[in-house]
């Protein structure tokens, strides 16, 4: 049975077992027996906490149906959710418990790659997959054969985001506000490049701390260097505090940010000070294709609201994870060696699935910009002006 076969009897058998049973039909048993495991580290609390939750949802949706439809040989997949706050330190005392748990056959995260890389060589070294699905830094997955990845490299995100500044946006002075971890310096370092390539001058270049929460100094030295549009690269907490600063001290230029603002946290913390902020994101529940419009009528039906990005992501990481397991069954080597076998496996994010043995990253690049419209995320459409507020 093919990869995409299998997945869309996941997918049907899950939907005839509901509608069956609320019929009072006899069904066939869905998994039982003794489960297996993947563990999970990531912010379940603190100032990330929100991806943490977002991540849930799509996990339990997708186990939904994949222990609806038979588990892995008949056998419940489950999860251990260890949360880390996104901290390396905690990310590396999580890896540590995981490894030595011999439940646990994969694990998925961290959040941030900075938490993710630190953990690595212990997943490396004891033989675990670590499979990074949020993690863009573009040497993470050099941390070893153990060190996979279905995220896009920030070597491919960035200069989609220089497309979208300089190209779509029309930036041609740019001033860049990122977040001074590694992933934030290497993200800043692939777009200044990108955006000088495509012919913007980069007047200003601020990074802040992970906790820092008033930006007014470096605002003043953004707005000395005379930028016609800012570019941040943030997560969705400090991308909404800085532009609700920026608007405040009276700076009204245009906001261009990286595709980790790309939450519903990000509106609800910016409010009004958002709107006309643009991005891109490789998922997007409006994109017509019956993939995305498939998740999205599922996800609705479970949770009664829109999925976004990173539940579309943690629902794609946990589909790829079960077939490595239906593959490489209960031996973490196994497991290992069945990814880069994996061919077409169907992704909400991706279309479809191929790992790159050589780089252990998922083929191929989708973008679709955004910006945030009447407190909503919209499809970008520069026909229609979308003014800062």
């Amino acid at each position: 049975m093919s990869v995409l076969l299998g997945w869309r009897r996941w997918v049907v058998r899950a939907m005839w077992v509901a509608a069956a049973g609320a019929a009072g039909q006899a069904v066939a048993a869905p998994a039982s027996g003794e489960p297996l495991y993947f563990g999970v580290s990531g912010p379940l609390t603190g100032q990330n906490a929100q991806y943490g939750a977002q991540w849930k949802a799509g996990f339990d949706l997708a186990l939904e149906q994949i222990n609806a439809a038979g588990g892995i040989h008949g056998r419940p997949l489950q999860y251990v959710f260890e949360d880390s706050q996104s901290d390396p330190r905690q990310a590396v005392a999580i890896a540590q418990k995981f490894v030595n748990d011999r439940r646990i056959l994969i694990e998925l995260g961290d959040f941030s790659s900075p938490a993710s890389m630190a953990a690595s060589p212990i997943y490396q070294r004891a033989g675990l997959v670590q499979l990074g699905f949020t993690n863009s830094h573009p040497d993470f997955t050099k941390g070893g054969d153990f060190i996979w990845s279905p995220s896009v490299s920030q070597a491919d995100a960035q200069p989609l985001l220089a497309d979208l500044a300089v190209k779509t946006e029309g930036f041609k002075r740019v001033a860049v506000l990122y977040l001074n971890t590694d992933w934030g310096r290497t993200s800043k370092d692939v777009f200044v490049t990108a955006a000088k390539q495509r012919g913007a001058q980069v007047v200003a270049t601020e990074g802040y701390q992970p906790d820092e929460k008033d930006f007014r100094s470096t605002l003043v030295r953004v707005r000395d260097a005379k930028p016609d549009g800012i570019v941040l690269i943030s997560y969705y907490a400090d991308g909404a505090l800085i532009a609700g600063q920026l608007r405040a001290t009276g700076i009204q230029l245009p906001i261009v940010a990286a595709s980790s603002v790309y939450s519903p946290k990000f509106l609800e913390l910016g409010a009004t000070a958002v709107n006309g902020v643009a991005t891109n994101t490789t998922f997007f529940p409006d994109e017509p294709r019956p993939e995305v419009q498939t998740f999205v009528k599922q996800f609705r039906a479970k949770y009664q609201r829109d999925p976004d990005a990173f539940n579309a992501f943690a629902y794609d990481a946990v589909i790829l994870a079960a077939e490595a397991l239906k593959a490489g069954g209960t031996d973490r080597r196994a497991i290992r060696d069945a990814l880069p076998k994996l061919r077409d496996v169907p992704s909400v994010v991706f279309g479809r699935a191929t790992f790159d043995p050589a780089t252990r990253r998922v083929l191929g690049v989708r973008s679709v910009n955004v910006v945030v419209k009447d407190g909503k995320w919209a499809l970008l459409d520069r026909k229609t002006t979308v003014a800062a507020q």
